[in-house]
């Protein structure tokens, strides 16, 4: 039986797509890995901060805002987020608090905040309350829960291991047997690009960037549960409370080929060193390590539309580190474009997104 979509990738972009376009159709999505949201969208730093990017996803975020506070109860809690910096990073820091619209505040009241800031080290520091936890989890199976109850097939353990045009549109060749579908939308993460060349459609250039993180015990014993989201003055590190425990990234970005990321370790300590000299508390011990692929458009923008040469190929596509807080947004949009409706999103930003401005 033909179906109406095949949507390649399991992350919350191919997820939240299932369920719009459930509404419109028989879909099938399939996911490489045994589970969903394997790879990237199973290694997110779980925020929701809709000035956080270039003025499209920040379109995107705000569009997501009501979906993410109301559908099925919402999935958003207070986080807050901070920003600190040495002396030496005045310029920096200057540039966040205009860029996120933070408000500057004294050493004494950050480390009021975040008792473990070390004050012969913090010479600046900025705070905002727009910034939320998500409850990633709960937002990939309220998706889900809406794609399988109008009918929506979700398989996992599924490759792609070829994929055929034909007349009628597409023809992917799985373990499973053949999945043939009207229209394919390629939501594969860091494979899009590998995704598009199996299909004979044109690749866009997307690169993925590694991003480390590591767990570490709550610094000093301190409850962590109240402190906000903490940035380094032009993200050099960033920690963010999780469980009891605090999560510290170096923010890096290397750039990699697609694979199921690892945490390299001389990258861990370098950001933990440049973590640690803005803290009193050392860190003596890892909890866990871990690593998840950020994959970027050239222009660091989302890729969502259907292929100017071939409109039955649908790209949605580079979410980078954008993919849960865009993803009510970005779904919809998807959603409204394959179904030929008036977008929700304004026309200039409709544009900006379309994968014709990277052909």
């Amino acid at each position: 039986m033909t179906q109406d979509f095949l949507i390649i990738g399991g992350g919350i972009a191919g997820v939240s797509a299932a369920a719009r376009l459930s509404h419109l159709g028989s879909v099938t999505l399939i996911e490489a890995e045994t589970h969903l949201a394997h790879h990237a969208s199973g290694r997110s730093a779980a925020l929701f901060e809709p000035r956080y990017g270039a003025a499209p996803v920040v379109a995107l975020s705000y569009a997501s805002e009501e979906h993410h506070r109301h559908a099925n109860g919402g999935v958003l809690s207070p986080r807050g987020m901070m920003v600190v910096a040495k002396a030496s990073d005045e310029a920096a820091f200057r540039h966040d608090v205009a860029s996120m619209h933070l408000n500057p505040i004294s050493p004494a009241e950050a480390v009021a905040q975040v008792p473990v800031l070390n004050p012969d080290v913090l010479a600046f520091a900025a705070h905002a309350d727009h910034a939320w936890d998500i409850d990633t989890d709960l937002l990939l199976q309220n998706f889900a829960r809406e794609a399988r109850s109008n009918g929506a097939q979700i398989l996992t353990g599924t490759r792609a291991e070829a994929i055929t045009r034909t007349a009628q549109g597409w023809v992917a060749a799985t373990p499973k047997g053949p999945i043939e579908a009207r229209m394919l939308v390629n939501a594969a993460g860091a494979w899009v690009d590998e995704v598009a060349a199996m299909a004979g459609v044109a690749t866009l250039g997307f690169t993925p960037f590694r991003r480390s993180m590591a767990r570490i015990p709550a610094p000093g014993g301190h409850d962590v549960s109240g402190w906000p989201m903490i940035f380094s003055a032009g993200e050099s590190w960033y920690a963010k409370p999780d469980a009891g425990a605090l999560i510290v990234s170096p923010a890096d970005e290397h750039p990699m080929t697609p694979h199921d990321a690892w945490a390299d370790d001389m990258v861990l300590a370098e950001g933990l060193a440049r973590y640690e000299e803005m803290v009193r508390e050392p860190v003596t011990r890892l909890l866990a390590s871990w690593a998840g692929l950020r994959t970027f458009a050239p222009d660091r923008v989302l890729v969502i539309g259907p292929d100017p040469r071939d409109p039955a190929f649908f790209w949605l596509a580079g979410q980078g580190g954008y993919g849960f807080q865009t993803s009510p947004a970005a779904s919809a949009l998807a959603a409204d474009l394959i179904a030929g409706r008036q977008p929700q999103i304004d026309a200039a930003t409709v544009a900006a997104l379309a994968p014709g401005r990277l052909a």
